[in-house]
């Protein structure tokens, strides 16, 4: 299938998935005039891919996992590396929010010298803490 089919099949755009490739996470083959022809199993790839990305890994932790994105992650048991890296990425996550809640209490105590009423800080969604199991996250590496 060609770029503009494997994106439509998986719902990232063309760009992503020259990103992707260019990263080393999928392949794809030349025609003759030097589109991309990807296999039926980009699909499956691409979709895991976005799946580890959309709950937080980069591009670099999703490298750790090529030997299984071609297959089922989302039922697959966490392997203790997999768990690793989850765990790694949300530290550094936890300590990106603590630097900005850090700053955005410098920032109101400013205003708040300055005679300026500040908001509350809007209360936390809780989306995402401990509401999916890391099985339904995170694959069993190989």
């Amino acid at each position: 299938m060609r770029i503009g089919e494997l994106a439509k099949a998986t719902g990232a755009t063309p760009r992503a998935l020259r990103h992707y490739e260019q990263a080393g996470l999928i392949t794809s083959a030349r025609e003759h005039n030097g589109y991309r022809v990807y296999d039926e199993r980009a699909a499956v790839r691409v979709r895991n891919i976005r799946h580890l990305l959309s709950v937080g890994l980069t591009l670099d932790d999703v490298r750790c996992f090529l030997p299984c994105l071609d297959g089922d992650m989302t039922s697959a048991r966490p392997a203790a590396e997999g768990l690793r890296i989850a765990r790694e990425r949300l530290a550094v996550l936890d300590a990106r929010i603590a630097a900005q809640v850090e700053a955005r209490d410098r920032l109101a105590a400013a205003l708040s010298r300055a005679g300026v009423p500040v908001a509350a800080p809007a209360p936390p969604t809780g989306k995402g803490t401990g509401g999916a199991a890391a099985g339904a996250v995170l694959p069993a590496t190989a």
